[in-house]
């Protein structure tokens, strides 16, 4: 699978402009876009984008912008962000003036052909990020959307630059529309924006003559849920996964109850192991591993999970009631196998404690955490195995 890019602006996106001479020739003059670290280490973690960034700096290496005062101020802008897992693949910096009219000022693309002819990155499904028309303008050129972030996207806070490219290049309204896929003044909205569309939510359901169980889920979401098993304390346990995994669940089940409960559980966790396995793809790039200890009154419940393809249950836990609410306490065990054999995952269960009902109902929020440690994604993109395939 081909790789998309963030070609990302560096004043007035990531950090802000500092007028009337624009130049970030001081430490104090850094000050980070609100929110722009946090949520931009979240795209970096959660989604599948090499990052590069993309900046015009007028007259940089001249005797009023001086290489020996922007390469250090530049240089600790990326140390920051680097200290909270945000590497950019590459920097391409233009030193031109506009008058000057560089194929390598943005909108040019001169600096960014090798990205052009390179059969490694899907271009289409790529982005530029930035504040001035000159982004926008660069996405057009490179073939692929535009991001326009600005706290006032309107034509009177255009530049002289900008005023000119939309006299000169003919750029019209409809024209800019085709281009811009999002115009926000909030990282917050360019975050939401990009997991919509790069992870997708799943719909699964599977149908026997003794139950039909739905699941719709999305892995990157924030615990949003809406579940119905007909088990009203299954319910609540299946809550506690969304709510800890920050995972959006939605299960609508209908089982053979009158009989009781065991098809409707053993099914809810076949299904939900199979749309977890097939929402995970290649698991290219997560951490692979969970593990979490989680306490609960006097109880005590730890997991481990290996999401590497073999399926396998440990389960250390003794319950001295036969039900817990309407539910037999041997399908705690029963859920959990299903789930293991169907999400392909290696999965230990330990807890102790004298409450049968704190000790169940840590063990699934324990469960919870430990999923949303193994599905978080780290800056490396390979696939978390040295046989390079899971």
């Amino acid at each position: 699978m081909k790789k998309k890019i963030l070609f990302i602006d560096r004043d007035g996106t990531i950090i802000k402009e500092s007028p009337p001479t624009y130049q970030i020739d001081s430490i104090e003059k850094i000050n980070f876009y609100p929110k722009v670290i946090y949520f931009l280490s979240r795209i970096v973690q959660e989604l599948n984008y090499d990052l590069v960034m993309v900046s015009n700096q007028d007259g940089l290496g001249t005797d009023q912008f001086p290489d020996n005062i922007f390469w250090p101020i530049h240089n600790h802008i990326l140390n920051i962000l680097k200290t909270e897992g945000i590497h950019f693949t590459s920097v391409h910096i233009d030193k031109t003036f506009p008058d000057e009219k560089s194929k390598n000022r943005k909108p040019g693309i001169g600096m960014l052909t090798n990205y052009l002819n390179s059969n490694y990155y899907n271009i289409s499904k790529s982005f530029v990020i930035g504040d001035r028309l000159t982004d926008v303008l660069l996405a057009k050129n490179l073939g692929c959307k535009s991001i326009w972030i600005k706290e006032d996207h309107s034509h009177k806070n255009f530049t002289k630059e900008e005023k000119d490219y939309i006299s000169n290049v003919n750029v019209d309204e409809k024209d800019l529309k085709k281009i811009i896929s999002l115009k926000t003044d909030s990282w917050k909205k360019i975050y939401e924006y990009l997991s919509s569309i790069t992870t997708k939510k799943l719909v699964y359901q599977r149908t026997t003559l003794e139950t039909n169980v739905k699941i719709c889920i999305f892995l990157y979401g924030k615990g949003r849920n809406h579940i119905q098993t007909g088990l009203g304390f299954f319910d609540h346990l299946l809550q506690q996964i969304a709510f800890h995994s920050s995972i959006d669940l939605n299960i609508q089940a209908k089982g053979d109850l009158y009989v009781d409960d065991h098809h409707t559980i053993e099914d809810i966790g076949i299904t939900l192991g199979e749309i977890f396995y097939q929402s995970l793809g290649d698991k290219r790039g997560i951490e692979r591993y969970g593990f979490y200890s989680l306490p609960m009154d006097e109880s005590l419940s730890t997991i481990a999970l290996d999401l590497g393809g073999r399926s396998q249950l440990f389960w250390k836990v003794k319950f001295s009631r036969e039900k817990i609410g309407k539910i037999s306490t041997e399908m705690f065990f029963h859920f959990f196998k299903s789930f293991s054999l169907s999400a392909k995952c290696n999965l230990h269960i330990h807890a102790i404690g004298k409450n049968d009902h704190h000790k169940i109902e840590s063990i699934f929020k324990c469960f919870g955490r430990a999923i949303k440690m193994a599905i978080q994604k780290n800056s490396y993109d390979k696939i978390p195995s040295t046989k390079g395939i899971l």
